[in-house]
């Protein structure tokens, strides 16, 4: 039973995963995700059913269009794969709860922000204010429910963690901005933690600062150091805040934990 439940959420994340590719396409250049059809972006034949399996479409047409033969980006298979992945990590969590369910809510809209800045640097406010919207209907819920995620913080534990966490990074994008005179910290970056604090309360939000900040400089030394990327290259910051989100969600209170048993 476990086994079929688990494949379950695995292949509705992997569905899930298919309508995050339509987003992560068309809000970005301002497009309706309703409408119209999906299209080869190669040569705009409208795609049949039998194009949009999940994973499977795209390992029998050996990545490419089944029309024109262009190769179809890998950001498609990669994004099916990250939401059935994620959401079987999930459930592996925390089963089917509310925490469960927000979650998952949550990370959907990272999930869609990692790549969204990953090839276009910005992080559309749309995703953000629909995140909050999720925030905020579980910030009442955890009025009548003890959620795990809190793992026992107060109510407002999460405005506190708006405050601190967003503000922070607000006043590293205010100095940079008056002493390089230009800007440090985007203020996408800013307000996606909102919602995330929303949700996770302050420590889980302040572990998952410092997880961003570790793994993002870990990444940005490597990529120097490689000569991939010079000192002063751009480098989109979201894709290290969902990583840390993910990390917080699923092992932040084992890590807080740890950490305060070797203090």
């Amino acid at each position: 039973m476990q086994i079929t439940v688990i494949l379950l959420i695995f292949i509705t994340g992997l569905v899930l995963g298919s309508f995050f590719n339509v987003v992560i396409c068309r809000v970005p250049e301002k497009k309706s995700i309703v409408k119209p059809r999906s299209s080869c972006p190669s040569c705009g034949a409208v795609l049949m059913p039998i194009d949009l399996i999940p994973v499977l479409s795209f390992l029998l047409q050996k990545g490419k269009c089944r029309y024109c033969k262009s190769p179809i980006s890998p950001q498609y298979l990669l994004v099916e794969l990250a939401a059935g992945l994620m959401f079987t990590a999930i459930y592996l969590k925390y089963g089917i709860s509310p925490e469960f369910f927000f979650a998952g809510y949550l990370m959907s809209i990272l999930l869609i922000v990692f790549f969204i800045d990953l090839k276009h640097m910005i992080i559309p406010d749309g995703l953000v204010l629909v995140g909050i919207a999720g925030g905020l209907a579980f910030f009442a819920v955890r009025f009548f429910y003890n959620d795990s995620i809190l793992d026992g913080e107060k109510w407002y534990s999460p405005l506190i963690g708006i405050a601190s966490v967003s503000g922070f990074l607000l006043l590293i994008a205010v100095i940079g901005m008056v002493i390089y005179g230009q800007d440090a910290m985007g203020m996408g970056d800013v307000k996606i933690f909102i919602p995330i604090a929303l949700f996770l309360g302050f420590k889980l939000s302040v572990l998952t600062l410092f997880l961003t900040i570790f793994i993002g400089g870990l990444t940005g030394l490597v990529l120097i150091i490689t000569k991939l990327k010079k000192r002063k290259s751009q480098i989109p910051f979201a894709p290290f805040i969902v990583i840390g989100t993910f990390i917080s969600l699923l092992f932040g209170n084992n890590i807080i934990q740890w950490y305060l048993g070797i203090l």
